[in-house]
């Protein structure tokens, strides 16, 4: 089973799970989580659950409780910046550091790779089609929760005037049901992104061009925390296997490059400077 998720608190999620059920053939069950009903529907042979939070989807730490037989958690939901700029993103939710906005300190969730690379590039497809003028990005890993399953989210924003964006929200709602629908454990593997900034534009473009797919993404602000533990919990919590690290050297700073390097070559895991 793959669950979809949205959250009452969020409007943009509210927009996003609207578009979806408008346009795939979910049905209400009698089913309810947190009050709200449970949706279901079968697509090109995936069995999907659509839920719905009374919580911030950040909160949702103790889901897979509820739901012990999902195989791919895809959290729908608003992004927010202040520079309000109009996203469409992708990340896989988890703290390199401590837990300041939900989930568990030094804890990231497992990051289903060619999911959000083919979330990000349904992003872009649809970005296009419909004639958005939106920023398709990868985001670093960041804030909660922190699951013990794959799980991604797909984000509008990052401003009210885009969360009521009925257009956006369709785009996002239909790369997630893309994403969702070519869902496979039996993938190829991926890499790890390191350095740069939280938009990482760099490995958005690599992702695009097929030339990586990236699970955990580690941004300059967060390459001090990267210790032999972390590393090994970024590549064991990602659904493929990963095989290379891919450094934003320009984007590392200069006094955390001789740690890292210690700990890529402690860990036998090859890096590419790009």
């Amino acid at each position: 089973m793959i669950l979809l998720v949205a959250s009452n608190k969020d409007t943009a999620s509210l927009n996003i799970k609207q578009q979806i059920l408008n346009r795939y053939p979910f049905n209400k069950t009698k089913d309810v989580f947190q009050q709200n009903p449970i949706y279901t529907a079968d697509i090109n042979g995936k069995n999907l659950s659509l839920a719905t939070l009374s919580e911030e989807s950040v909160n949702a730490q103790n889901l897979p409780e509820n739901f012990p037989e999902a195989k791919l958690i895809v959290f729908i939901s608003r992004h927010s910046s202040v520079s309000g700029k109009p996203t469409l993103s992708v990340h896989t939710p988890g703290n390199f550091a401590e837990a300041g906005i939900g989930g568990l300190p030094r804890t990231i969730s497992i990051s289903p790779a060619t999911a959000m690379s083919d979330a990000l590039k349904a992003l872009l497809r649809y970005k296009e089609e419909f004639a958005l003028n939106y920023e398709v990005s990868y985001e670093c890993t960041h804030h909660g929760p922190s699951l013990n399953m794959p799980t991604m989210f797909v984000e509008l924003g990052s401003s009210p005037a885009q969360w009521s964006d009925s257009k956006a929200a369709e785009a996002v709602a239909r790369s997630a049901m893309s994403a969702v629908a070519n869902f496979s454990t039996l993938a190829d593997s991926a890499v790890l992104g390191i350095g740069g900034p939280h938009y990482n534009q760099k490995f958005t473009r690599m992702a695009l061009a097929g030339e990586a797919v990236f699970g955990h993404m580690i941004p300059k602000h967060a390459v001090s925390t990267l210790d032999c533990e972390m590393l090994a919990q970024c590549m064991r919590r990602t659904l493929e296997p990963v095989t290379l690290a891919i450094l934003d050297w320009k984007g590392i700073r200069s006094q955390d490059k001789p740690k890292l390097l210690t700990v890529l070559h402690d860990a036998g895991l090859p890096f590419k400077k790009v």
